[in-house]
């Protein structure tokens, strides 16, 4: 007599870490440690974790000039830091430009 029904057995495979790159929805080449599958699972969750501090950094810097207008310091803080979110801005659309070049001169895919 069967305890479970076949319907609801699960087969885990041979490997011992397909099942769990399966379950955290990971590449199933990452267990293997090749540094392409790496770059391509963490990049776009870096690019928008980056996106959203320039977007911070955006707001923050304009409140600090609105608000220090009447202080120049403050007036060329928040000024500095809208430039410097700029410039990170001008450097991550630099690195993903380059990430995409990459992906078309060796055929490897880096940006999904």
């Amino acid at each position: 007599m069967q305890l479970i029904p076949r319907a609801f057995a699960i087969d885990y495979g041979t490997s011992q870490y397909g099942t769990l790159n399966s379950t955290l929805g990971l590449k199933g080449s990452l267990a293997s440690g090749n540094i392409g599958s790496i770059i391509s699972v963490f990049l776009p969750y870096l690019l928008t974790l980056a996106g959203i501090i320039l977007f911070g950094m955006l707001i923050f810097g304009g409140f600090t000039m609105l608000t220090g207008a009447a202080e120049k310091d403050a007036a060329e803080k928040g000024k500095s830091m809208i430039t410097n979110a700029v410039i990170g801005f001008i450097v991550i659309f630099a690195a993903y430009w380059i990430a995409q070049i990459l992906q078309v001169i060796f055929k490897v895919s880096i940006v999904s």
